[in-house]
Parts: structure tokens; C-alpha cells; sequence
């Protein structure tokens, strides 16, 4: 369930609430999409700060960007597929390929510029999750097993 917030600004706004088999396809037809996980807004203050900002960022990028909701179910599958640490996120795609993502709340001139720098990347995996004093080679040795093409 997405907080009361979360749920009427879905609605007021028409979005697309996917789960992780429709995500792909959702995202593959389109240029750029950016999807949306909630986590959990009771647990996370962030959450609906996120929620409401979403909308503005969608606006502020004139109709490039084109939202994507996950299902709450399917966050942590796609929080797997993108590696990303922390709810609330956002993932952007570009015809359904890896672009980068961004994680809690930010700033509003910080989002612009990451976004901005974000969009104009070439896909590629996600990056290996990140653990607390894990050297880098550890990581990169079972990166590449997790290759998944849709």
C-alpha cells in the first residue's frame, strides 16, 4: 500500500503503477523513464517528501522523463535488479536500459543537476552494491554474474 499521500498524487497525476515484469515493458517503449520506489512511508519520513517533489521533477524536465510508480511489492525485486541502498529511489532508464538512480531526498538544484547528468549517460549495469569495507575487487568479481538482459 502506498501512503494516502502518495496514493491521491498517482492519482491525481494518472501514473502508471507497475510491477517488475511490467516495468520493463512499460519502460522499453519509451526514451526516458524514471521509476519510482516509495519504500515504506510509514517507516520513512522521506518517502512522501519524495512523493511530492515527483511530480515537479517530471514537469521540470518538459515531458522527457516519463514516470513509472513500482508496486510495493515489487521494490525489492528491483531494488536487486538496480542496486540501489536506500527507498526512496529513483531509477532512470532509457529504453528500458540502466542510466542511474538516485536515493532519499535531495536538494531541488542538486536533483536538476544529477538528473541532467544522469540523462545524458550511455546505459550500463548498475553498479555493484556497495558494502561497508568490502574492497572494490570483491565486488566486481560477481558483478558480472549477474548480467540480466530482459
Amino acid at each position: 500500500m502506498f501512503s494516502p499521500l502518495f496514493a491521491s498524487i498517482i492519482e491525481r497525476h494518472d501514473y502508471a503503477v507497475c510491477d517488475e515484469g511490467a516495468v520493463a515493458a512499460c519502460a522499453a517503449r519509451e526514451e526516458f523513464s524514471v521509476l519510482f520506489l516509495a519504500g515504506d512511508a510509514d517507516r520513512l519520513m522521506e518517502s512522501n517528501d519524495v512523493a511530492v517533489i515527483f511530480p515537479e521533477l517530471i514537469k521540470a524536465f518538459g515531458g522527457r522523463l516519463t514516470p513509472i510508480v513500482v508496486a510495493r511489492e515489487s521494490e525489492r525485486v528491483l531494488q536487486r535488479k538496480y542496486r540501489f541502498s536506500a527507498f526512496p529511489a529513483l531509477v532512470f532508464l532509457k529504453r528500458g536500459e540502466y542510466l542511474g538512480a538516485i536515493s532519499r531526498v535531495r536538494d531541488w538544484a542538486d536533483y536538476i543537476e544529477e538528473i541532467s547528468e544522469i540523462l545524458g549517460r550511455e546505459p550500463s549495469e548498475p553498479p555493484p552494491f556497495k558494502l561497508p569495507g568490502q574492497q572494490k575487487g570483491a565486488v566486481d568479481a560477481h558483478h558480472h554474474e549477474h548480467h540480466e538482459h530482459e
